[in-house]
């Protein structure tokens, strides 16, 4: 079950105007369950990605940045297709002709004067590896899911979140409003991913859009900076996906004066609403990891600098040690220190580390707190939400420091990933 999370409600997720939205059916791998989505974008939208640091990236993902950086103006993007159950990954040159053909299928049943052109389309594919793309079956499908298509309301924005699911066990979506010169602006997205999840993005995918008004050029920083502070913070598994995508599209319909500097007043409170958004499904991926049964947060301050922090941070989190005993609510909380030691900080003084589950002090430096019980320790693992937090002490101060999200390593992580292709 997942961690303290539900289903959103149509009604929390607002509406984006410039947007539509469509879902079917089209048995890519399973029939009878919603698997292929379309997103229609008014002509004048604009739309950035980020993707997978895998070398050994899926075709949909070589053609989205393809299309994205042959964007010209007047002809931007007009589209988006989805389909779950084959990630279209290690398919070689076939591969890229079915995601090809994909986007060209449809553009031309968009059918919006004077054209859309295949270039104008960004395609994604997220399942099962080194299988053939059925993409008869997703033509055959994307009549349906164009007359399917309608405004980005809550429905439709939920109906999508289904569609894109693959081991998750629930749809993951949120929303924020907020006001820029008394117009009102959305930002409402959708995420799925549930294993193979590592930072450099995950097994997930991430859709994200906006009606706020604003210089194009400006997306692609902010969604660098939206995954740097959400998608690229949570690990599952440690394994980095070939098929992650995170997409940012702005329909320019807010009818405020656009914002032409991230850092005025209007960027920063669009940056901080896409952030907050990113966050909470990122998290949401992390609360759903196959198996999970704990949420854990890692704080590790006091370094010199971000970057070692993040070592710290993401050895702990990866260390299927440290993961199983949290499932076990073990607090052999030794694991942890040990993957502090490894995570590869250069002159690591461990006499001067301090860890905390909690508020219970464990570790002052580099020795077990005089006052530390097992009792205390245990109480805490046996919380649903657990914080672990670590002070290296490298500098005078809280210093660098930094957080990222994970969960436990279960039994049924184990069987969902031995059963993922029956």
């Amino acid at each position: 079950m997942p961690v303290n999370l539900s289903a959103p409600a149509p009604t929390e997720l607002h509406p984006v105007p410039g947007l539509r939205i469509g879902s079917t059916m089209a048995g890519v791998r399973k029939a009878q369950r919603r698997d292929l989505v379309v997103f229609a974008l008014d002509e004048g939208a604009a739309v950035a990605g980020v993707f997978t640091q895998n070398r050994f990236c899926a075709a949909p993902v070589q053609v989205c940045r393809e299309h994205l950086a042959g964007v010209v103006p007047g002809e931007g993007i007009r589209a988006l297709v989805i389909n779950t159950g084959n990630a279209n990954a290690g398919t070689g040159a076939d591969g890229l002709i079915r995601a090809r053909r994909t986007c060209a299928a449809l553009a031309v049943q968009l059918g919006i004067a004077p054209g859309v052109a295949p270039a104008q389309v960004l395609p994604f594919s997220t399942g099962v590896i080194m299988e053939t793309l059925p993409v008869e079956r997703i033509e055959a499908a994307l009549p349906a899911a164009l007359a399917a298509l309608r405004p980005a309301d809550g429905a439709a924005w939920l109906e999508a979140a289904q569609g894109i699911m693959t081991t998750d066990t629930l749809p993951k979506a949120a929303s924020r409003q907020f006001e820029i010169d008394g117009h009102t602006v959305t930002v409402t997205g959708i995420s799925k991913g549930a294993g193979m999840i590592r930072p450099n993005l995950a097994t997930m995918l991430g859709f994200m859009a906006t009606d706020a008004v604003i210089a194009p050029a400006l997306l692609q920083p902010l969604i660098e900076e939206a995954a740097d502070l959400s998608f690229n913070r949570i690990t599952i598994d440690g394994d980095t996906s070939t098929n992650d995508s995170f997409v940012l599209m702005a329909t320019q319909r807010a009818g405020h004066a656009a914002i032409t500097a991230l850092d005025s007043v209007a960027g920063r409170a669009l940056r901080d609403a896409v952030v907050a958004v990113a966050e909470q499904l990122a998290q949401a991926i992390v609360r759903d990891g196959e198996g999970a049964t704990k949420f854990i947060t890692v704080q590790v301050q006091g370094g010199r600098d971000e970057a070692e922090c993040k070592l710290a941070a993401y050895a702990i989190a990866h260390s299927p040690l440290v993961k199983t005993a949290f499932f076990a609510s073990d607090p052999n909380l030794g694991r942890i220190l040990a993957a502090v030691g490894y995570a590869g900080i250069n002159d690591l003084d461990q006499n001067l580390i301090d860890l905390f589950l909690d508020d219970v002090h464990v570790v002052r430096e580099g020795g077990r707190h005089p006052e530390y019980r097992e009792e205390d320790g245990q109480r805490v693992m046996k919380q649903s939400e657990i914080t672990v937090r670590v002070h290296l002490h490298r500098v005078a101060g809280v210093g660098a420091q930094t957080t990222v999200w994970t969960c436990d390593l279960s039994h049924d992580y184990v069987s969902i990933n031995a059963d993922y292709r029956s």
